[in-house]
């Protein structure tokens, strides 16, 4: 901690202590705001260059202080509430000699109370007139500085709540996050899906391949897991008779960080009995591009620099077309296994002994193809070698019925008709887990009681996964995941001394 801010914290806390040797409270719970900031910019209209401040009503207003000039006898303020801000002009003759002598030892970051009447300043500016001032908070550390504000990148992720105060661009993102996940429901239950909510932390870690959480329960005296995706279950109740169920909640992944990826993330998957995977690539397509349109008010959104056109209809790919017309792949070698395979080893493509062409194609697609879908792109007939949980082409049983959904590059969304044949879906499990292997953490186990629940019949349905986090970055034009979650993931502080900024 710099000496300099070591001399203003001791400041503020000498300003607290006056205050409180004063008799006031500093942390006051009996101030009741009964208008925001935006309710007063809705009055600017009335209020003209003539309007006395005791003219017309009384507003009583709360906010954080945000900006701050003080002069002998006068001063004005910026306050800052979760609508907006509005500047406040607190005059000695009018508050009061005590009030004033109070208000002295306000700061920049202090939270209080003011009422008073509207009027404009010479500039123009819509000011509200304190004829009653009071604390309710004080702040005993300092803001960012005005003109250098809080740009440290990893200090905004650790500290969001300064984030939040200082950054209005920030708040907006998280609104439309809050508003996106809102749209994401009223789309799915105006189309007659169910909300349901399934276990978070379950005994097998099933749904996916990626490594889970472990963790114990001690009164049960068992290991359970951190979901890494709640498939299974919602498969479950497709079995039980709900034909339309959603859940959206968060997933857990025991894997890296970077730019697209979170330790803890939230997903949309839902499921639809007596659908093909065809059914959920048209309703996708309608609900991002309305969600879109009625965040940003466009199907066309600026993504990083790109263009990116949501508007239907959207480019529907095979994987084998998209190698073709996109990665220039011969179709004779796409064709031929060896030479998939040989094509895998000339672009140093990493594969496991008892990985086939199909992993091999998927990993030339991930490398040549992925970066290159800016618009939004539907790529189908994934090899089933991939896809241990969807349901086999009926013309071409070496791939399935599954797309998924790229924008700029990324993946957005994972879809399939699914697998409702025990057998198979047993044989195939099985597979995966022999190709795994036992991990030194976590030993793979096949879940019994869902191969079970499957010999009672699944009705024929299609299911998808899509990341909320990667749609909120995508229309909030958001260039990490850090920055739509709101407490996203970091290494420990070096040092995590109470005055680190």
């Amino acid at each position: 901690m710099s000496e300099e801010l070591n001399q203003v914290l001791r400041q503020r806390r000498q300003k607290a202590a006056d205050l409180t040797d004063l008799g006031v409270n500093i942390y006051a719970n009996d101030f009741k705001p009964t208008s925001s900031t935006s309710d007063l910019w809705a009055m600017a209209e009335e209020i003209t260059d003539e309007t006395e401040p005791g003219q017309g009503p009384t507003y009583t207003i709360a906010g954080r202080i945000v900006a701050l000039r003080k002069f002998g006898k006068a001063s004005f303020l910026h306050i800052q509430d979760e609508t907006g801000r509005i500047q406040i002009y607190v005059k000695r003759d009018v508050v009061g000699d005590e009030a004033y002598s109070i208000f002295k030892k306000f700061d920049i970051g202090d939270i209080a109370g003011f009422s008073g009447g509207l009027f404009r300043t010479n500039k123009g500016e819509l000011t509200l007139q304190a004829a009653m001032l009071k604390p309710i908070t004080k702040s005993l550390r300092p803001l960012p500085e005005k003109f250098h504000g809080l740009t440290d990148i990893e200090t905004r992720y650790r500290q969001r709540y300064l984030d939040l105060i200082v950054n209005p661009e920030v708040r907006d993102t998280f609104r439309k996050r809050v508003e996106i996940i809102r749209l994401i429901r009223d789309f799915l239950v105006n189309r007659g899906f169910m909300e349901v909510e399934t276990p978070m932390m379950q005994p097998i870690a099933g749904g996916a391949t990626a490594k889970p959480f472990k963790t114990h329960h001690n009164a049960l005296g068992m290991d359970l897991y951190l979901r890494i995706a709640p498939e299974l279950y919602l498969k479950r109740l497709l079995i039980g008779g709900f034909e339309k169920v959603f859940e959206i909640n968060r997933n857990f992944r025991n894997e890296g960080l970077s730019t697209r990826h979170n330790p803890e993330f939230t997903m949309l998957e839902f499921y639809q009995a007596f659908a093909t995977y065809h059914d959920l690539m048209d309703l996708t397509e309608e609900m991002i591009s309305w969600i879109a349109s009625e965040v940003t008010g466009s199907m066309v959104v600026s993504y990083q620099g790109l263009e990116v056109d949501l508007s239907p209809p959207w480019k529907r790919y095979t994987m084998d077309e998209a190698l073709i017309e996109v990665a220039g792949i011969a179709p004779g070698d796409l064709a031929d296994p060896d030479k998939v395979m040989a094509l895998a080893r000339k672009h140093e493509i990493r594969l496991e002994p008892e990985n086939g062409p199909g992993k091999a194609k998927t990993e030339l697609f991930e490398l040549l193809v992925e970066e290159k879908l800016v618009n939004p792109t539907f790529v189908t007939s994934y090899p089933t070698e991939v896809s241990p949980l969807a349901r086999r082409n009926e013309e071409n049983p070496e791939v399935t019925d599954r797309f998924e959904l790229f924008i700029t590059g990324r993946e957005i969304a994972n879809a399939f008709s699914e697998l409702n044949d025990p057998i198979d879906q047993k044989t195939r499990l099985e597979k995966q887990i022999a190709d795994r292997g036992e991990d030194e953490e976590i030993f793979p186990e096949l879940d019994e009681d869902f191969i079970r629940a499957l010999e009672y019949g699944m009705p024929p349905a299609a299911g998808q996964g899509i990341g909320i986090d990667r749609l909120v970055m995508l229309l909030t034009d958001s260039p990490s995941i850090r920055d739509v979650i709101l407490f996203p993931h970091l290494r420990p502080e070096k040092s995590a001394g109470a005055g680190s900024r």
